[in-house]
């Protein structure tokens, strides 16, 4: 089959991504053979590659926002039949006995393994996956919208939770890519307030056209102190902006795996008076069960802009480059 890997981690323009020929994998017990239909580009692909997340073995596929039918299924598999749509994402495995996988907080288990980085991934036409950690896809999403689900909607639910937006509440959004336009619809639909903050230009026209009240520069204020706030962006200097953005008693959200340093922060003009700073770790099952099944209900569509497989490593640098508004998909 073919497939893109990591060859030597580096920087976008060097073109660290290389197109091979490989074996097609064979599923193990318990696991389903996919049929790679679309692939979704996530900003933690990018980081693999010009090797801000180290990489955990060498020549990894790369994608994590799988969309396929199962082609085959290893011994003793039995959730999904052969043809059936399935989606693979991030979260690929956990202990399960661990004190979080107990407690339902599966997303910290210390031995979890990850889609496209401990193991291989969707820039390719197979892959395989414990039939546990597939999901269902609801039939009114066709492939090329429900691949950004799989990560940059389920982890952008999770960064919403995580900001504790009390109803009819009024959200910052710091960055606005693939999640970030996501998670707008989701709070849009529940009766948000929802300000965009992004160095892009048309990315708050898009922010503008799906329903947010305003949509500045990254680094401005917004028209209303926000109860909450997710910062999307990979970008450690925006986070005190943020935490000044806040209202009293509001929570930050930090969704990415990378983040750039931060500077010190202001403790009385940016955290006093009960303001929360939380980070956000993957997620686990049952947030892409309940967001899926959100997704659907709320009519959730993505912005994508569909590129063929075989210009893996061009959408690759479009997304280091800041030209991709809403999400890039990779159609096999």
């Amino acid at each position: 089959m073919r497939a893109w890997v990591v060859d030597t981690p580096g920087p976008v323009a060097g073109r660290p991504l290389r197109l091979v020929e490989r074996e097609p994998p064979v599923p193990g017990p318990g696991e389903v053979l996919v049929r790679v239909s679309t692939c979704g580009v996530c900003r933690t692909d990018l980081h693999l590659a010009e090797g801000d997340l180290a990489p955990r073995r060498p020549a990894t596929v790369p994608g994590h926002e799988i969309v396929g039918v199962v082609a085959e299924r290893g011994p003793g598999a039995t959730r999904f039949e052969d043809g059936d749509r399935v989606g693979i994402a991030w979260l690929r495995d956990t202990c399960g006995t661990c004190r979080w996988c107990r407690t339902g907080r599966e997303n910290l288990c210390p031995d979890a393994a990850f889609t496209g980085w401990d193991a291989d991934g969707g820039y390719a036409e197979l892959a395989v996956v414990a039939e546990a950690y597939a999901y269902r896809l609801p039939d009114s999403l066709d492939d090329v919208a429900a691949a950004p689900l799989l990560c940059a909607g389920i982890v952008g639910y999770r960064a919403l939770r995580r900001a504790e937006l009390p109803p009819g509440g009024r959200l910052g959004i710091y960055g606005f890519g693939a999640s970030a336009h996501v998670v707008a619809q989701v709070a849009i639909a529940q009766g948000a307030t929802v300000h965009v903050l992004t160095r892009s230009e048309q990315a708050r026209e898009l922010a503008l056209e799906i329903g947010a009240a305003s949509a500045g520069p990254a680094d401005a204020a917004p028209p209303e102190p926000l109860d909450s706030a997710v910062l999307f962006a990979p970008a450690g200097e925006l986070v005190p902006v943020a935490m000044r953005a806040l209202d009293q008693g509001g929570t930050l959200a930090v969704a990415g795996i990378h983040l750039s340093d931060i500077p010190a922060i202001d403790y009385a003009a940016e955290l006093f008076r009960e303001k929360q700073l939380r980070s956000v770790t993957a997620n686990t099952r049952a947030d892409g069960e309940e967001f899926l099944r959100l997704a659907a209900a709320l009519g959730v569509t993505p912005t994508v802009v569909a590129r063929p497989m075989a210009e893996a490593d061009r959408a690759l640098a479009d997304l280091a480059a800041d030209r991709i508004t809403g999400a890039a998909v990779l159609v096999g």
